[in-house]
């Protein structure tokens, strides 16, 4: 075993001399490309390419080069041993690869090969570092070979105690990437093609945020162009759990990925308005799609026509009336973008004054058409038929006008709803409105009515059971021409708007034949939660199967209470007797409360966002996605009965311990 040792130990080190002379000859080839003889643009996007190459070098973590090992003995790579690792390192470009990217397609017999199937893979072998390891060759402090050509020993990841310990290790700071412990399910989820929308059904702790930014980390090696031309896009619940999974993909050699939250990709104005639960819900409503529509589409008049007379300063031509009108009904009846359809109009009718020009006279010349075209008299005629129109100038006159918002909703909201969305003090006018979260919506809404917006090749959204129909439409502009990776889990939907099915979901998000796949095995929360938490889920009437776990560790211990602060500080007293991070998370309305009790008992929490803190007070409402180590229960009654939906918001905070669990309650527990 020390000779193993070893040998791999120099292995390693030749490795970290061949990445840094990587490092060296990309810094160099950004000033050799200068002198390059080539047109200015040529040389511009050399130098872009070359100078993003040597950044994304530079800017490469500090880390263990590789974490596993592939020794061939039969098939197409016969003979032959692969280092698998979270990038490509080699000698020189033509040179065999010291270390093999886990994206690869060799790599993918280190996750998928087993007994039963070896895929010509004599021996695995799996590399053990020590914890927060920066890559120093010292650092590797075990090896554990599976053989799995001859069936034993080990013979898949369930007798890998290297693998137990990885991903049992205690959790402090931003979430890591899962590239040496992801299962076979997972892999299958991950190397999904690039025109494959997913969906991932995935209990807590089955690393359905991982398998989702993995995925993203697998099309980006496979498809660099594409998805660099178009974007890819990671769409978060909000900045918490962006900071926390920052990580990830610099991790796996990806950097400049948008990662970003819903508001912030679709937001126009900051959020200076609040709506009550009524408005706010009716606003996320689906029916809405069609009342903007309407109210958008009734500024194309064809009433109110008269004839349009263009003169170019020799003759003067005219369009009758009746032709204008039925140019401006046919362009209503395509359905083009509300911006396409004003320039359709603009064109055909263009095209009447052109005929009777040739008939006249005979073609005319390009500059004569584009002059009347961008006349005045031109502009005046569309300016009545199909004026120019901005989102907030439609939202605003359907919030503050009723008979407008009556003629746009007829059939689609009752009385009392429509009175629901009207503003109870209107502006004077768009300029000066206090948007809300949810007009925010509704302006994309009109946005992507006037002029689609710019898609990108692939987005990741996470979280997405939370997501309202509008706010999957707002999505789904943004994914006409490319695919999703949909992950999330309806016993954790909290907001009023939550679907109650995936079908429901992916028809919103224009991928009704997206696949979806559930993970029910759970690498992260211990058996122990996971028991406590499937009876809860058993009254939170959401059709999804109980969730199982990897683990046969951790702790529940309940603690009842006529003392809240104080069994709540005793309780995080004993947390800090073990290694990881301790999350306390309460109803948002006594965090303060719990804060205080802390801070007096001279135990100094911080807030949610600063991920490295040994222990972080954590409204409920905002700890959806993050993982402690041990987690403080907080009353959770009061947790439950703090919204609409507060037993799956509970079901959230109980499953968010990764080792141990503490529930401190004075109330009667609701599960």
């Amino acid at each position: 075993m020390q000779q193993e040792l070893d040998r791999e130990r120099a292995y390693h080190d030749a490795c970290r001399a061949a990445l840094a002379r990587m490092v060296e000859g990309a810094v160099e080839h950004v000033v050799t490309g200068e002198d390059v003889s080539a047109s200015g643009a040529d040389a511009e996007v050399l130098g872009y390419r070359l100078r993003s190459r040597a950044k994304e070098m530079r800017e490469l973590p500090e880390g263990p080069l590789f974490f596993g090992k592939l020794d061939f003995g039969t098939g197409e790579h016969a003979g032959q041993s692969y280092r698998i690792g979270r990038l490509r390192i080699s000698e020189e470009p033509t040179a065999p690869p010291l270390v093999v990217d886990w994206r690869a397609p060799v790599s993918r017999a280190f996750y998928q090969a087993g007994p039963d199937d070896p895929q010509g893979v004599a021996v695995r072998r799996r590399f053990g570092w020590a914890p927060g390891s920066r890559g120093d060759s010292a650092d590797l402090t075990g090896l554990e070979d599976e053989h799995l050509s001859s069936g034993g020993p080990g013979g898949g990841s369930s007798g890998s105690a290297i693998l137990t310990r990885e991903i049992e290790r205690p959790r402090v700071g931003p979430m890591r990437d899962i590239a040496a412990t992801i299962q076979p399910d997972q892999d299958d989820l991950v190397r999904a093609g690039l025109a494959d929308s997913v969906c991932v059904q995935g209990a807590p702790g089955t690393g359905k945020t991982a398998v989702g930014l993995h995925r993203a980390a697998y099309l980006l090696y496979t498809h660099p162009q594409r998805i660099r031309r178009s974007g890819l896009l990671i769409l978060g619940p909000n900045r918490t759990f962006l900071s926390y999974i920052s990580e990830v993909l610099p991790a796996l050699g990806e950097t400049g990925v948008r990662q970003r939250t819903l508001p912030e990709e679709i937001g126009r104005h900051p959020v200076t308005g609040t709506d009550p639960h009524r408005t706010a819900a009716l606003k996320h409503d689906p029916r809405m799609a069609e009342v903007l529509r309407r109210a958008l589409y009734a500024h194309v008049r064809t009433d109110a026509v008269t004839p349009l007379s263009l003169s170019d300063g020799t003759y003067t031509w005219r369009v009758s009336a009746a032709v204008l009108a039925r140019i401006v009904e046919g362009v209503r009846e395509e359905e083009p973008p509300y911006a396409v359809g004003r320039e359709r109009v603009r064109g055909r009718a263009m095209r009447a004054v052109q005929l009777q020009a040739e008939r006249r006279a005979g073609p005319q010349p390009g500059a004569w058409t584009r002059r009347l075209e961008r006349s005045r008299a031109m502009s005046a005629c569309l300016d009545t038929v199909w004026p120019k129109v901005r989102p907030e100038e439609v939202l605003a006159g359907l919030l503050t006008d009723g008979a407008a918002l009556a003629t746009a909703a007829e059939g689609l909201l009752t009385p009392g709803e429509q009175r629901d969305l009207l503003w109870t003090r209107p502006p004077r006018s768009y300029r000066s409105a206090r948007w809300s979260a949810a007009d925010l919506v509704l302006l994309d809404e009109l946005a992507g009515l006037v002029e689609h917006p710019e898609g990108y090749g692939h987005i990741v959204v996470d979280e997405a059971q939370d997501l309202s129909p509008m706010e999957c439409r707002a999505i789904a502009r943004r994914a006409v021409f490319g695919s999703l990776t949909v992950l999330g889990d309806l016993a954790q939907a909290t907001t009023p708007w939550s679907a109650r099915s995936w079908d429901s979901v992916l028809g919103h998000l224009g991928k009704p034949e997206a696949a979806v796949v559930p993970l029910t095995t759970g690498f992260r929360v211990p058996a122990a939660v996971v028991d406590l938490t499937n009876r809860l889920l058993r009254r939170l009437g959401t059709d999804v199967p109980p969730a199982r776990s990897y683990r046969g560790d951790g702790e529940v211990t309940i603690r009842p209470t006529r003392d809240v602060p104080a069994t709540t500080v005793s309780a995080v007293r004993e947390a800090l007797s073990h290694a990881g991070s301790v999350g306390v998370v309460a109803a948002d309305a006594q965090v303060t409360a719990v804060r205080e009790a802390l801070t007096a008992a001279g135990i100094e929490p911080a807030g949610p966002d600063e991920l490295g803190a040994r222990v972080a007070v954590v409204p409920a409402s905002v700890v959806k996605g993050l993982e402690y180590d041990h987690v403080v229960a907080v009353e959770p009654a009061a947790v439950a009965e703090g919204e609409e939906r507060g037993l799956h918001r509970l079901y959230v905070v109980l499953t968010r311990a990764v080792s141990r669990l503490d529930v401190v309650h004075a109330r009667p527990l609701p599960f």
